[in-house]
């Protein structure tokens, strides 16, 4: 497994020498740009528009836009200077609290991590407190020229860790436009949903989901490449447009509720009368 990172957990005075690993990994299907005449795949130059040119890297530098047209220049020197001061190699720990207590819409990237040389012992230890406790560690660490806020959990006997946002990166509910302030359902409906849903309900099996979508685009790009020719599915037939509430409900009930065995058809025999 690659190593994206390397450098260590500052566990109060105990410091455990970690390598980062990416623990997910991104299956998009990437298609490329080509221009229909030729089908030569488009280039993306970085162009100045009032200078007409195009502009090589070493003649870019990066700003901050604090208002619309009006910039402030930064210069490489000072970034780098900026990194090295906060930049020191160690994910520190600065509390520890329960998973629970942290809603997942704070979640963004996770990472495996393995203990660096001489750190296996530090590292179990670390591991071992984190399962009795039933805890998970805060910790910040820098990536990619940013401070992140990080959680430390046990995952298959394995360290992980999760970057999570900022509070002021996560967007205020209260500002999500057009949500019900009351819910104006009944008893009977509110009953009626929870029935759906408890017949909804199984254990996670997370083998069980796939991406229809990526599949069949492989199907089809497979199906192109070798000349096959292409069916197409037969369409399902439409959902039928019920507004009803209640209607709805049941409907889904209904097409949930498991079916029951087929009654086993008496034996012809039994009809036929026996011969005097």
């Amino acid at each position: 497994m690659h190593t994206i990172w390397k450098g260590s957990i500052s566990f109060g005075l105990v410091n455990i020498p970690i390598k980062l690993h990416a623990a997910t990994e991104d299956k998009d299907i990437k298609l490329r740009n080509l221009h229909k005449e030729c089908h030569s795949p488009i280039k993306y130059e970085k162009v100045c528009p009032v200078c007409d040119v195009e502009v090589k890297t070493e003649e870019i530098v990066k700003a901050y836009e604090y208002t619309k047209g009006k910039f402030v220049v930064l210069d490489e020197e000072d970034l780098e200077k900026l990194k090295k001061e906060k930049e020191d190699k160690a994910v520190e720990i600065i509390d520890f609290v329960k998973m629970e207590q942290i809603d997942p819409i704070y979640y963004d990237r996770t990472y495996y991590m393995s203990p660096g040389d001489g750190g296996g012992k530090a590292y179990s230890l670390l591991r071992k407190a984190l399962e009795e406790s039933e805890k998970v560690g805060l910790a910040k660490i820098i990536i990619r020229s940013k401070e992140q806020l990080a959680v430390l959990r046990v995952y298959e006997k394995t360290l992980v860790m999760e970057t999570i946002h900022y509070p002021d990166e996560v967007r205020k509910a209260g500002d999500v436009p057009n949500v019900p302030a009351e819910d104006k359902v009944t008893k009977k409906e509110i009953d009626t949903a929870i029935l759906l849903i408890d017949q909804l309900t199984t254990d996670f099996e997370p083998e069980k989901y796939t991406d229809e979508y990526r599949t069949a685009l492989l199907e089809l790009i497979e199906s192109k490449r070798t000349g096959k020719e292409i069916v197409t599915p037969v369409e399902k037939a439409p959902a039928a447009n019920v507004t009803d509430l209640m209607a709805a409900l049941q409907a889904s009930i209904d097409k949930t509720k498991p079916k029951k065995p087929a009654a086993k058809k008496k034996r012809a025999s039994s009809k036929v009368k026996k011969e005097a």
